[in-house]
């Protein structure tokens, strides 16, 4: 009878009581060509786009939480999935509303830096903007969310970089002068007191993170729902290229991928490859596009049949879909 109990309680525990865990196993992918439902993922507006063919599918990991033991072991055993500590996508100290805007937040961070990695590589002009200002520093007051940069210590701020670059050899208490314009209204220049920097740098502190935009008369607009985290962004570049530019960028065929991408067009490595690559192989892909930091964790794991193009750069990306367009095998892991 004693027994009997142990394993009634001991199938009642694995059954209903939550382990510290998440699965993650391969996720819905996307086609950055195509549409969601009756909407164009990529749309532009204003401006002449061409026709596109094949595939430039983006992918994702799936994140199944509030597991039971039987539950994480039945995925586990599949072969499909793997556990990982929870703490580390649900951190303690966060709540789940706040861990879904982050990820929303990163997602169409991402969208931005596409576009505008995009529109640099096609010779498109940018424009730097202010960003997130920290609150109490000097340029708190002075300048807004949105506001344009341009010029700071009477050098030109013509990316993120230079804005760093002219205050480099500034120090706290340096005054420096400011140029930049608000919304339509003429340009003005302000003259602020730099201030001690909050990781105890040497340089003077201005508090605004720069961010960059593409300056062009045509809107570009990305609809993809319940999709979070910044790893899309190259397949989002690629995609509006090929919607830019004529001819069929990837020669008709199944070309899937992933990375992150910064305004310079660098591609940044990844998680969760693996996963990513086995639903790309199983949607019909031929290709896959991977960050050259994760390529030896791809090598390792790539699914029969999928070729893997290595890159580490948007232009990399392009040489690599342009190798495929003339029959020939892009540069590997």
């Amino acid at each position: 009878m004693t027994s009997v109990l142990l394993v009634v309680v001991f199938g009642m525990l694995g059954a209903f009581v939550q382990v510290p865990f998440v699965a993650l196993g391969p996720g819905p992918t996307y086609d950055t060509l195509g549409t969601e439902g009756d909407t164009p993922v990529i749309r532009i507006d204003g401006q002449q786009t061409f026709p596109t063919g094949g595939h430039l599918n983006m992918t994702t990991v799936t994140v199944t939480d509030q597991l039971s033991l039987f539950g994480a072991l039945g995925l586990w055993v599949s072969g499909r999935y793997a556990l990982a500590p929870r703490e580390v996508y649900f951190p303690p100290d966060k709540s789940e509303q706040q861990i879904e805007q982050e990820n929303t937040k990163a997602f169409n961070d991402s969208q931005t830096t596409a576009e505008t990695a995009a529109l640099r590589y096609l010779g498109y002009p940018t424009k730097v903007l202010a960003g997130e200002i920290v609150k109490g520093s000097p340029a708190d007051g002075v300048i807004e969310p949105g506001d344009r940069l341009i010029s700071a210590n009477g050098r030109p701020v013509t990316d993120a970089a230079s804005l760093r670059e002219a205050l480099a050899a500034n120090r706290p208490g340096d005054q420096v002068e400011i140029r930049f314009r608000h919304a339509d209204e003429p340009e003005r220049t302000s003259t602020v007191q730099l201030g001690q920097h909050p990781q105890g740098e040497p340089q003077g502190f201005l508090g605004v993170a720069a961010t960059e935009q593409p300056d062009v008369p045509f809107g570009i607009e990305i609809s993809l729902a319940d999709v979070g985290g910044p790893s899309a962004g190259l397949m989002f570049s690629l995609a509006i290229i090929d919607k830019l530019t004529p001819g069929e960028l990837n020669g008709g065929q199944f070309v899937a991928g992933t990375g992150e991408i910064d305004p310079a067009g660098r591609v940044g490595a990844i998680g969760g490859i693996p996963f990513k690559m086995v639903k790309a192989r199983e949607a019909g892909a031929t290709t896959f596009l991977v960050p050259a930091g994760n390529c030896t964790e791809a090598k390792a794991q790539a699914p029969a049949g999928l070729r893997l193009a290595k890159v580490a750069t948007l232009d990399e990306a392009n040489k690599a879909l342009e190798a495929l367009r003339n029959g020939q095998a892009p540069a590997g892991c």
